[in-house]
């Protein structure tokens, strides 16, 4: 996928949404997955000639795992002229050796989030950028119903009151397929992960379920992402 395409579909879903106005400071989380960095490529490229002036800043919580290297990570900053900060914590450590969790994900996301809301207010952004593509979306409601019982998935743009940061999802019109093309085009220098929960989550299970589904209605998943857009789903106002 071309750069081109990648800023049409996410200055669309920021123009959907109305996710950045004039003079934001936009941080954007980095794992150091195909995702993030896709979406910091976007975004620095975004703002050089969006009618709203915005700034961006990009961070990564680093969870304190021995054998990640963020060094391909840093020099890409550099290259797209990005401000990075890299946030140490000990999030590894209280979670597979402190309290060894069964299941470390929740735990994880809301200590990785609580360290990265904190940062981003240190560095003084106001908004904070995820980088959930549409693929997230429909897995994330489909975990709700399987799981919770519940009809529910993360929206566009979310304002936090606890911290006063907003929460916005460039990505959310692309598939992941088109960020693995954009990422294999480009020669992004994505991280892997080194969680030893990586790749074994309920997650896993719903991007597999979702793919067979897929597979065997062809169009599916746009129609479940379509249904919520137009379903009235809480965040999600009608197009």
């Amino acid at each position: 996928m071309k750069l081109q395409q990648v800023l049409s579909r996410v200055r669309k879903a920021v123009d959907d949404y109305e996710m950045i106005q004039e003079n934001d400071k936009v941080a954007i989380g980095i794992s150091g997955g195909k995702d993030s960095l896709t979406l910091l490529y976007a975004l620095s490229s975004l703002k050089r000639f969006y009618p709203k002036p915005f700034e961006i800043h990009a961070v990564t919580v680093d969870l304190g795992f021995s054998n990640l290297n963020l060094d391909g990570i840093k020099a890409f900053c550099e290259s797209l002229g990005a401000e990075y900060t890299i946030v140490h914590t000990d999030i590894s450590k209280i979670i597979f050796e402190e309290r060894k969790e069964s299941n470390p994900c929740s735990l994880c996301a809301k200590m990785r989030k609580g360290a990265l809301n904190n940062a981003v207010k240190q560095v003084g952004c106001n908004k904070v950028a995820y980088a959930h593509h549409k693929d997230d979306v429909v897995e994330t409601m489909l975990m709700s119903l399987i799981f919770e019982g519940r009809l529910h998935t993360f929206c566009p743009a979310t304002h936090l009151d606890r911290t006063g940061l907003t929460v916005i999802r460039p990505l959310i019109y692309m598939n992941e397929a088109d960020v693995i093309g954009f990422v294999n085009k480009h020669q992004i220098p994505v991280v892997k992960s080194p969680c030893p929960a990586d790749g074994h989550t309920k997650r896993e299970y719903i991007k597999d379920l979702l793919k067979q589904l897929n597979y065997e209605n062809p169009g599916v998943k746009e129609k479940m992402f379509t249904a919520i857009k137009n379903g009235n789903m809480e965040g999600w106002p009608m197009q």
